[in-house]
């Protein structure tokens, strides 16, 4: 993971003839991660989308080094399937090995739910769920759209443990939250500040 980068100069996004942001630019290395924060509507999971190239963006450039895992409010796993198994699916994709998913599972404090199938997990179980498969994809850039959502004091510590352990051996982390996140001396980006002027939004 040491060569992973993510590099934003001067993004702009519209979204449904709206300009949310523009003039956003954030430069991110190995071991470095970056805090979006704002209230809801501001731009935060467009900007994710924008990192993970799933939106373009409409001014600026987008450059990325290495491979992303993105987590939003979208669970993504098979809903039939054992928590393992539904994981495993994920990693295979993502050239990670059967340990990545051990590793993931470990990580969130899951193992005793692998055999369980994803549609009997708790709330809180499948947002650990969501994080697991970042986890196992073995990426070196992970986009999280508020991960602490429905998760309570010891999962959000393992939460920072595993968002510790991830920039230690060199990963990159891009966290968009509402609240405080454990991420230890993040950048922090308030989308607030990139708005664009209402006065030149208006007719």
């Amino acid at each position: 993971m040491s060569d992973a980068a993510l590099r934003l100069t001067d993004v702009a996004c519209l979204r449904g003839g709206r300009m949310l942001f523009r003039g956003v630019s954030l430069t991110l290395g190995p071991g470095e991660s970056a805090l979006l924060t704002g209230p809801n509507g501001v731009g935060k999971s467009s900007l994710l989308r924008l990192c993970a190239g799933l939106l373009p963006a409409f001014a600026g450039t987008v450059d990325r080094r290495g491979g992303i895992a993105l987590t939003d409010e979208r669970l993504a796993l098979d809903m039939d399937l054992p928590l393992a198994t539904a994981l495993a699916f994920w990693a295979q994709l993502d050239r990670a090995g059967p340990e990545a998913v051990s590793a993931a599972l470990d990580a969130l404090a899951l193992p005793r739910l692998a055999d369980v199938p994803v549609r009997m997990l708790s709330t809180g179980q499948r947002k650990r769920a969501m994080l697991a498969r970042v986890i196992a994809s073995n990426t070196p850039i992970w986009l999280l759209d508020e991960p602490g959502n429905g998760l309570d004091s010891a999962s959000t510590d393992l939460l920072g443990a595993a968002v510790a352990t991830h920039l230690a051996t060199g990963g990159i982390v891009v966290a968009a939250s509402h609240q405080p996140l454990p991420m230890t001396t993040p950048l922090t980006l308030a989308l607030a500040d990139y708005l664009p002027d209402a006065m030149e939004d208006s007719p």
